[in-house]
């Protein structure tokens, strides 16, 4: 393993032990599993196939800029995760419970947060009056993925700069 890497993961595993213990805690468990589940795409794709039928062109405008910059972020966040390889915080120390099973083998970057702020970043460029559902729901979405056992601390500090930086950057293009 990389030593930065290993380092890292020394600093961060304390952290990542305090927030797992949600596994101990059904009525704090099950929230944030069904928040992460959500965030796999079911929420963003509901909101890309709503925004049409309630907006017409410009909700399809948006949409499609959604789904357009989920492609982008889907290859950039599989090279990251191919490239560093950093071992998920379930795995590396072995009284970190996986509350939910990985999707993928490796945690960094975070993928869903990535995803979450990637999306909410533009649809909020569009409809910035749903800051009120998208603003919290992504927070969360961050957060379940540390106390799910499932990401370190950095992993989701990383991916929301790097979906910050991907939405911002798409929308230079079209402002």
């Amino acid at each position: 393993m990389n030593p930065f890497l290993r380092l890292l993961n020394e600093l961060e595993t304390p952290v990542c032990r305090r927030w797992s213990r949600a596994h101990q805690r059904p009525w704090l468990l099950h929230p944030f599993a069904l928040i992460s589940r959500l965030g796999n795409g079911l929420f963003w794709y509901s909101l890309m196939v709503v925004l049409p039928i309630v907006d017409g062109l410009d909700g399809l405008e948006a949409a499609l800029h959604m789904l357009l910059m989920s492609g982008v972020a889907l290859v950039l966040y599989k090279s990251l995760k191919g490239r560093t390889r950093r071992i998920r915080p379930c795995h590396y120390a072995a009284d970190i419970a996986a509350s939910v099973p990985p999707l993928d083998r490796y945690s960094f970057p975070s993928g869903h947060t990535l995803h979450a702020v990637n999306f909410s970043t533009i649809a909020l460029f569009y409809y910035p009056q749903l800051g009120w559902l998208l603003v919290p729901f992504t927070l969360l979405v961050a957060m379940s993925r540390v106390v799910l056992g499932l990401h370190y601390p950095t992993d989701v500090i990383v991916a929301f700069a790097v979906g910050l930086g991907l939405a911002y950057s798409s929308l230079l293009l079209v402002a």
